[in-house]
């Protein structure tokens, strides 16, 4: 018998790559969808929400795994980030409990869980992985903790890439800072090994392309200027202007049916000096190693 996986955020940037590898790989997709029903792209859509209990129920009808990939990375303050993340995380582990099938869970969060004091959505990151272990119950639990995640189908990533490659890198917060990133493939194939390993030990895993110190903004342009055999040259947005823009954009989110990505919270976040991390856990733990480091994405265009 085929394993079957529910998932929320399906057809988000994340969850979409998650649900196609799944499928790929023989595996029974069960998703989660504000829009779609019914059987499409080898998925079966389920239509609700995560504030839906009925439909909760419904999506994880003879499921042995569930992957929750859905949350909100957009907000106007804090309240919007917690009833999203945490209680709606929340609401999902109360069904998969509830459901009687599910044996494992894997959580979708992100390295900003690590320092919750930074933003707001960093905090219901934090808050959400607590909420999901506190209802679990005797489900056994995984949390990713991924660094920026970027790929086809990104849109907060891409822009900067595309004007790296253009010759053109636009500086946040301290030159010395250390980022880290990984492929949206990269992400997708170590959830579906860890959801379909004969064990997947339960713990929280912090995930990169395992560059070592991962990048400097200095390190970016090298990379740049060595593909595009040009100088790439760095204009520095100081943390006193990024701060005014970002009063400006969450004034003008008000005006605006999308809430806005860049505030004075997410400066915090933007600005801290180290986002590295180690994938030595969830490598000692399903044997995954990721394939695709920034210079191979950036010279084939896989960005």
């Amino acid at each position: 018998m085929a394993l079957v996986v529910a998932l929320t955020g399906g057809s988000g940037f994340i969850g979409g790559q998650i649900a196609r590898m799944l499928v790929g790989q023989g595996v029974s997709v069960r998703a989660l969808s504000r829009t779609q029903s019914g059987m499409d792209g080898g998925i079966l859509w389920v239509r609700g929400s995560l504030e839906d209990a009925r439909s909760l129920a419904e999506l994880m009808v003879g499921a042995q795994a569930v992957i929750h990939c859905a949350g909100a990375v957009r907000g106007r303050g804090a309240e919007s980030f917690h009833t999203v993340n945490v209680d709606g995380s929340r609401r999902v582990m109360e069904a998969v409990v509830q459901s009687g099938t599910c044996e494992r869970f894997l959580h979708m969060s992100s390295l900003a869980a690590r320092h919750p004091e930074l933003s707001w959505y960093s905090r219901s990151k934090a808050d959400a992985e607590e909420a999901v272990l506190c209802a679990a119950g005797t489900v056994s639990v995984g949390i990713f903790r991924p660094t920026a995640v970027y790929g086809p189908g990104d849109r907060e990533l891409q822009p900067l890439f595309t004007w790296l490659m253009r010759g053109l890198l636009v500086r946040l917060g301290a030159g010395e800072a250390h980022l880290s990133f990984v492929h949206v493939f990269d992400l997708a194939a170590a959830a579906t090994q860890w959801i379909t390993a004969p064990v997947a030990k339960p713990a929280t895993y912090e995930i990169s392309d395992g560059t070592p110190g991962g990048y400097s903004w200095k390190g970016l342009a090298n990379i740049g200027a060595d593909i595009r055999q040009a100088r790439v040259w760095q204009i520095r947005v100081s943390i006193r202007l990024l701060k005014a823009i970002a009063q400006v954009n969450l004034a003008l989110s008000y005006l605006l049916p999308r809430a806005p990505m860049l505030t004075t919270s997410k400066v915090n976040e933007l600005i801290h000096p180290d986002w590295t991390c180690s994938n030595t856990a969830i490598s000692a733990a399903i044997g995954w190693v990721p394939q695709i480091k920034l210079r191979r994405a950036l010279q084939d265009g896989l960005f």
